[in-house]
């Protein structure tokens, strides 16, 4: 045990002392300690034994108290000794064949709702939306509310939720730069409590869960394209901090749960993603060049112009995370499109299939910008079978679609 929990326990000792009848006092102290400790610490109980670490000089109801995990993580060695809880038993039922029932957190977003989409194609799923609409919009699942194998929960993930499921997709978190800078340290709250709140429900219905974990992970590489094996370049104080710590902070709890309580984790590290439903002011460079171009505005670079990104359209993604999740590797994965642009080819394209007219500007930077980014999917092609399709200039028109409907801008003839 702890020095810390030792103290928390001498706090407490004054109102457990008061709780114990004079009559029977070990056997009631035995109870009070198991409860309290299960309770307050989720530690294992092994009987009313003194343990090593707690002084003498401690009373008789602390010094005779619970042998916690001093066998298996005094040099914080965890090993799981047992496998996770496993899933509903209507998973094995002999005489009726039982629905899968999917979370998806963030379900209400961008990729959230073309994966609902997907899920919703298969009459054997049953899905359950959690969205706190910070960036989400009811409008992404409009078709599907109402469906009887769907249900939409307002809900942040920051707080505990309680549901019985088989699968988790964990995708809540603001992406976008403008979102995830508004509220720094509620962006870290959520890669991290809420992964934690998720691990917690996968580990307690015995669930698989995939969290889409970013190429930022990787911050501003030394190595190009970036393999899953390299541990990244990453500022842990700059102002991008909170979304890529953040990030790698969710990585480690889950393969933290892994090791230690058995669950089943898949862990996709997904680069730049376009598509229709894209915040039409989030920030990103696809969708703020679309919106200029839809409004006769000058397409604005960031400086230099050379940093190079790779563009992977949203079907092509939600493909790779479903694979992912009904694959037997735990990942990472890198989930993108290899094909890497500038900036300036990025504005030159736009600019050439949406409106020829508009001139492009160089704007100053922000800060802890990546030089460049281009994954390496050797792994997906190998161990998912995947690699995109859809190749940029297919794939801007689509969007140009979707954001002149909802600008309401006719397409010129």
């Amino acid at each position: 045990m702890t020095n810390t929990v030792v103290s928390k326990f001498q706090v407490h000792e004054t109102s457990l002392n008061s709780q114990v009848s004079t009559i029977d006092r070990k056997a009631q102290t035995t109870k009070l300690l198991k409860s309290y400790a299960i309770a307050n610490y989720k530690l294992p109980f092994h009987g009313y034994q003194l343990h090593p670490r707690i002084p003498l000089g401690f009373s008789l109801n602390l010094r005779f108290c619970l042998l916690t995990m001093a066998s298996s993580a005094s040099n914080g060695e965890h090993k799981s000794t047992k496998p996770p809880p496993t899933p509903s038993p209507l998973r094995n039922s002999k005489f009726f064949q039982s629905n899968m029932r999917i979370l998806v957190t963030g379900g209400a977003g961008f990729i959230g709702s073309h994966l609902v989409d997907k899920l919703m194609e298969n009459e054997k799923n049953e899905v359950i939306v959690a969205d706190n609409y910070f960036t989400g919009s009811k409008d992404n699942l409009r078709k599907w509310i109402g469906h009887p194998r769907f249900e939409l929960i307002r809900h942040d993930v920051t707080e505990a939720l309680l549901v019985e499921v088989d699968q988790i997709y964990h995708l809540a978190c603001p992406a976008s730069p403008i979102f995830y800078k508004y509220n720094p340290v509620k962006t870290i709250k959520t890669n991290v409590i809420g992964t934690l709140n998720m691990l917690g429900l996968a580990k307690r219905v015995g669930a698989r869960i995939l969290l889409t974990s970013t190429s930022e992970v990787y911050g501003d590489p030394l190595v190009h394209p970036q393999p899953e094996s390299y541990w990244g370049n990453v500022n842990p104080i700059g102002v991008r901090s909170c979304y890529d710590e953040g990030k790698r902070v969710a990585e480690t709890l889950m393969f933290d749960y892994h090791r230690q309580h058995g669950i089943e984790i898949r862990i996709a590290r997904i680069f730049n993603t376009y598509g229709p439903r894209m915040n039409i002011d989030d920030g990103r460079v696809v969708s703020n060049f679309i919106a200029q171009a839809l409004r006769d505005e000058p397409l604005t670079v960031q400086s230099p112009g050379t940093q190079t990104r790779s563009f992977c359209y949203v079907s092509d993604m939600v493909d790779g995370l479903i694979r992912l999740m009904e694959g037997e590797n735990t990942g990472p994965i890198n989930i993108g499109n290899p094909g890497e642009f500038t900036m300036i080819e990025l504005a030159e394209t736009v600019k050439e299939l949406i409106n020829p007219s508009i001139e492009i500007k160089m704007v100053e930077n922000t800060p802890d910008d990546p030089r460049q980014r281009k994954p390496d999917i050797t792994n997906a092609k190998k161990l998912l079978g995947w690699e995109p399709k859809i190749k940029l200039r297919d794939g801007l028109p689509l969007m140009e679609a979707d954001f002149r409907l909802r600008l309401g801008v006719a397409k010129k003839v």
